[in-house]
């Protein structure tokens, strides 16, 4: 169904009043909206009843002051039209609402920090595809479920009070604000009064993500050996199959908490952390000893034991893969990109937090120590562990996700393993930022919100 891009124009209200909308003659036409009769218009949870008088060689939709303010829309914002014949709905949008973690209201120019440009961003993306955006925080969630404050961008960033958001893109990147009671009631309030969707409603862990990817004979190639920790016979069971074990935060994320343990000779193990200012090592005489120091951190860190993976390296350091996959405008998962990220210096982890540096899969492979015979087809078979994965993701976890980074690897046979799965991959380290530029990765975010409200 094709849903025209047209620009809403405000008219003062001594012109026009509130239930009446002006429409060009051949967009009513086009839509079959009939004119001179009551119809219900709607902007995300807003609801109101209008007429609507055709115009004469006219573009474009003229709504009133008042309305247009208590619909939180500004002269000249292009929204997609829709009207549903069997409600008698004449729909503008999609109103989209991304909900992230903080905002500066005393930096006007830089409300959300380091993800400001990133919403500039969406805000450029989505005018070009005619939907709305509005950023608001869980501070910003009211008692009324059908407004929010909101930040927009209009020559400048301002605040309003908005409509809820036809779609909604959870970008909160602390699991304690995800989890807060009226983030959880707006996100449950919405999908089912307004029809509304939450896309990327929740993190995942990572004990989560490797027993659900389990169940599915085709995924196991893809998943080193991996438990929950819990005790010393595990720890033993896993070192006695493996010379070297990796422990991971099952909530941890950027890399951090990561302790890599190995053996050194025939009662000898080291343990070294990833701490930001480099690998702290620490030597023991025996497993046993090694766990005694490890006992204290699980009581308050729950830690997955992972098998350790012979990674292709670039002059000693290892090399790894942040893969993003996103649904698309048919609500399909396709790989938007593919980086290479090999580890700083002093570093067993390649986080960019962590000193790690981006690099093309070509490049990364060309320069690697992976034998020649499995170079060519190593960009291919990424993309298709990665999008595996993805569909994985979306069959045996319930939640609705829309973009995932997903982390893989290469061990010096050629083969693909996942790392971690990531449902809120960050806005800040994949690609530098260009004033004015659009990522196919912000277009393919509006496209999927588009193909999920039907506009």
């Amino acid at each position: 169904m094709s849903t025209p891009k047209i620009d809403v124009h405000v008219v003062s209200s001594g012109i026009l009043s509130d239930d009446v909308l002006m429409l060009g003659e051949s967009l009513i036409k086009q839509l079959r909206i009939p004119s001179q009769q009551h119809l219900a218009l709607q902007f995300g949870s807003f609801r109101h009843s209008v007429t609507v008088v055709p115009v004469p060689r006219y573009e474009g939709l003229r709504i009133s002051q008042t309305l247009a303010r208590r619909m939180g829309i500004y002269s000249g914002t292009p929204l997609r039209l829709l009207y549903q014949q069997s409600t008698r709905t004449l729909a503008l949008g999609p109103l989209i609402g991304v909900l992230v973690s903080r905002d500066h209201s005393n930096q006007p120019d830089k409300p959300f920090g380091d993800i400001t440009m990133f919403c500039r961003e969406l805000t450029d993306a989505c005018r070009s595809q005619g939907a709305y955006v509005y950023f608001f925080t869980p501070n910003a969630i009211g008692s009324s479920l059908s407004s929010v404050e909101g930040w927009v961008y209009t020559k400048g960033w301002h605040r309003l009070s908005l409509p809820a958001p036809d779609v909604v893109n959870n970008r909160l990147t602390s699991r304690k604000l995800e989890n807060r009671p009226v983030v959880q009631q707006f996100m449950g309030e919405i999908k089912r009064r307004f029809g509304a969707h939450v896309f990327n409603e929740k993190f995942l862990d990572k004990s989560e993500v490797f027993d659900a990817l389990k169940k599915d004979a085709g995924l196991q190639k893809y998943l080193p050996e991996s438990h929950s920790l819990h005790n010393y016979t595990m720890l033993k069971s896993m070192c006695s199959r493996y010379s070297t074990v990796f422990l991971k935060p099952v909530r941890g994320s950027l890399g951090k908490g990561i302790i890599r343990v190995s053996r050194l000779g025939p009662e000898n193990w080291q343990a070294s952390y990833a701490t930001a200012l480099g690998t702290k090592r620490q030597t023991f005489g025996s497993l046993v000893k090694l766990f005694s120091t490890l006992a204290g951190k699980m009581k308050t860190v729950r830690y997955l034991i992972q098998q350790g993976l012979q990674l292709i390296e670039i002059g000693g350091r290892p090399v790894d893969y942040r893969a993003l996959a996103q649904k698309n405008a048919s609500g399909k998962w396709a790989i938007t990109s593919i980086v290479a990220r090999t580890a700083g210096s002093q570093h067993f982890v390649s986080n960019l937090a962590r000193g790690g540096t981006l690099s093309t899969v070509r490049e990364s492979v060309a320069k690697s120590n992976l034998p020649a015979q499995h170079r060519g087809d190593a960009s291919l078979r990424l993309s298709r562990a990665a999008l595996d994965i993805a569909k994985g993701i979306d069959m045996y976890i319930p939640a609705h996700f829309a973009e995932l980074g997903i982390d893989l690897a290469l061990d010096t046979s050629g083969r693909v393993w996942l790392l971690e799965v990531n449902s809120k991959p960050s806005k800040n380290d994949n690609t530098p930022l260009k004033e004015g530029k659009i990522r196919p990765s912000v277009r393919m975010l509006i496209q999927y919100a588009r193909y999920i409200s039907g506009f």
